[in-house]
């Protein structure tokens, strides 16, 4: 079992990661938080937004920052699922197939413009997002840890684009967005790529993969009280009941909230989460797992609307109570 991390030393490193990676990717700080979240949480993180936002920038920021292994995958509508996961080659000097590591591979894979390729390409990453593993011609490959997809997707109305599958849709933990910086926030990308003085920033490691997985473990240790973990699930219970809702976020929606409630908490360097660590991750966790009724695109409603309006719906609880799980009688 990895040692755990206090998690006020978690909040320190968390705190180091992110000024870090803020260097280089300007004014985005809430945004690097929630993708930092993810990634302390063990999940996978979608990165949406239009083109040139600095999605692919952030993804390769963040592995260096954290000192991982790091591959990037252009995902273009030719790509096959082999080209993901690898694939068996003929070795004429054995006289044999020997299997070719594709470059999911890795402790962080960028899935680069996922949206661009069909969805039989795209679900060749589901099995290595959930099971940490790929099947290859019925031989089956562990993937070693820490592993983590962040992947990038342009709008679906952009041009070129394939919907996400909805089964994979739900493994990403979270999703988020950048959208477009202010114009001081701009300068400033301008005055840091002249001041470098060439086009590539590269950070040195904060920390490396072992204390990467020693912050994670430290989430175990971070304190659910009951009412804030029945609060996680009227949010995620009231999403299906919601009228513009057509299927609402499944329990995994829930175990999402929750994970990442605990990775604020912990980044915060606290050992317990507060209804606020909810609300802050509530819609990059819920809004994605959500399908709106048809109708309502004519409307203009979109989950993230939905999902702040179940918000101010549900009531949070005060803080206080000792979580049940952990009494000792």
């Amino acid at each position: 079992m990895t040692q755990a991390l206090p998690p006020y030393e978690v909040g320190r490193l968390a705190g180091a990661v992110l000024d870090s990676v803020g260097s280089v990717v300007v004014g985005k700080r809430d945004s690097l938080e929630l993708v930092l979240a993810g990634i302390l949480a063990g999940g996978h993180v979608l990165l949406e937004d239009m083109p040139g936002l600095g999605k692919t920038l952030t993804a390769r920021s963040f592995a260096q920052a954290l000192g991982l292994d790091f591959r990037r995958l252009q995902f273009t509508p030719d790509l096959l699922p082999a080209d993901v996961t690898g694939s068996f080659l003929y070795d004429q000097r054995k006289g044999d197939f020997a299997f070719r590591a594709g470059p999911v591979f890795t402790n962080m894979l960028l899935a680069d413009e996922i949206n661009r390729t069909p969805p039989k390409t795209q679900s060749a990453l589901l099995e290595a997002m959930q099971e940490k593993q790929v099947s290859v011609e019925g031989v089956t490959y562990r993937l070693d840890p820490p592993f983590h997809v962040i992947a990038t997707a342009n709008p679906i109305e952009y041009e070129g684009t394939y919907p996400l599958p909805e089964a994979q849709l739900d493994r990403f933990l979270l999703r988020v967005s950048f959208g477009y910086p202010t114009a001081e926030e701009e300068w400033s990308v301008l005055q840091r790529r002249m001041a470098r003085r060439q086009e590539e920033a590269t950070l040195t490691p904060v920390v490396d993969a072992r204390t990467l997985q020693m912050m994670q473990a430290a989430l175990e240790s971070v304190a659910v009280e009951d009412s804030i973990g029945r609060y996680i699930v009227a949010l995620a219970s009231a999403t299906r009941e919601h009228g513009a809702v057509l299927v609402g976020s499944s329990p995994r929606g829930s175990l999402a909230l929750l994970l990442l409630a605990r990775a604020r908490a912990a980044m915060a360097g606290r050992d317990y989460v507060v209804p606020e660590d909810v609300k802050d991750v509530a819609i990059p966790a819920l809004a994605h797992r959500i399908t709106l009724r048809p109708e309502m695109w004519l409307r203009q409603v979109n989950p993230s609307f939905v999902v702040q309006e179940v918000l101010t719906a549900v009531p949070a609880p005060a803080s206080g109570a000792l979580p049940t799980y952990a009494r000792h009688d």
